[in-house]
């Protein structure tokens, strides 16, 4: 073997940032999280109306949902539909399709590989690369929601106890809060102008994104809705829990965090010593490879390998 596995991760990497590239090109700084202020009120500023902005929005977030049921898109349409990617089915497919034709260039540049083996080598990239990227996304918008959720709770029991409705507390959280929670709110908002349940409209939010302390949130709305009593109490209750689970899972991932890189480290350490050594002595392993055990031996070590990572991964990776 020669350094051709590294130019395979070099390729990879590239192709991966490419990604990022190719985003920010095509819609710029609007779509990043990173802005204090959200979506719905850049969209409002340029003086567009609330019903062109709820339709906007909602396609946004609704387009990647056709195309769940694909046997193959459909993985990334999961994910995306998650991170709420601004990108449509067909551009996040052509974006596919041209970092296949990208790494199958690269590939054919920079290494001696076989027309078969580039071809699948730069599918799998092109491919593997954009839900690398989908995942990223979506796990980061999650986790971002979820830690600006007790803020907003704890804003709307403000709002409650000097006597604003609870829509008007909802209104407030998505004037207030930044990106993904305000835009989210301010959907709510807008569709309880337009004559819907906001009780309703925040279990379809529970489907669309997909934190349990928000399903705790629409349900206690819920239950308040039919059964009347101290929204306020409730709520703020809630955003007490909600923060003390949000404290202990960060405890449980500072404690297990030795743990889960000892668990990295020993799965793939040895696909990174069976590389280097390739790479540093290609002959290693002359002597042996045209014995009739060798190629049985190869399948068995892979094998122990695929289940090593399995199991150091349910290891270190603990449920609260």
């Amino acid at each position: 073997m020669s350094i051709e596995p590294l130019i395979y991760a070099v390729i990879f990497a590239a192709v991966l940032f490419l990604i990022e590239g190719i985003y920010l090109a095509v819609f710029g700084k609007s779509v990043r999280l990173e802005s204090r202020v959200n979506r719905r009120l850049q969209l409002l500023e340029k003086g567009e109306s609330r019903e062109s902005v709820m339709e906007t929005l909602r396609k946004e977030r609704e387009q990647h949902t056709k195309t769940l049921r694909l046997p193959v898109i459909g993985i990334l349409s999961k994910k995306a539909a998650i991170a709420n990617i601004a990108f449509t089915p067909n551009a996040l497919l052509a974006v596919v399709v041209l970092l296949i034709v990208i790494a199958f260039t690269a590939l054919t540049f920079a290494t001696s590989s076989s027309l078969s083996m580039r071809i699948i080598v730069s599918v799998v990239m092109g491919y593997g690369a954009v839900y690398v990227w989908l995942s990223s996304k979506a796990k980061k918008r999650m986790d971002l929601f979820e830690e600006q959720l007790p803020d907003a709770v704890e804003l709307m029991v403000r709002s409650l106890r000097v006597g604003h409705p609870f829509a008007s507390s909802v209104n407030i959280v998505a004037q207030e809060m930044p990106d993904p929670l305000g835009t989210e709110f301010g959907i709510l908002v807008d569709e309880a102008n337009f004559g819907a349940d906001i009780s309703e409209s925040l279990r379809k939010m529970t489907e669309r994104v997909d934190v349990q302390d928000l399903r705790f949130l629409a349900v206690a709305v819920a239950i308040q809705s039919q059964s009347g009593g101290n929204l306020a109490e409730v709520l703020d209750g809630l955003a007490k829990v909600i923060r003390s689970r949000f404290k202990l899972f960060r405890r449980v991932n500072a404690i297990t965090a030795e743990a889960k890189w000892s668990g990295w480290f020993l799965s793939f350490f040895p696909i990174i010593a069976l590389v280097a050594i390739n790479i540093l002595q290609p002959d290693y392993y002359d002597g042996v490879e045209n014995t009739p055990v060798f190629l049985p031996i190869v399948i068995v070590v892979f094998i122990f390998l695929v289940a090593n990572i399995i199991f150091m991964h349910m290891m270190v990776n603990f449920k609260v």
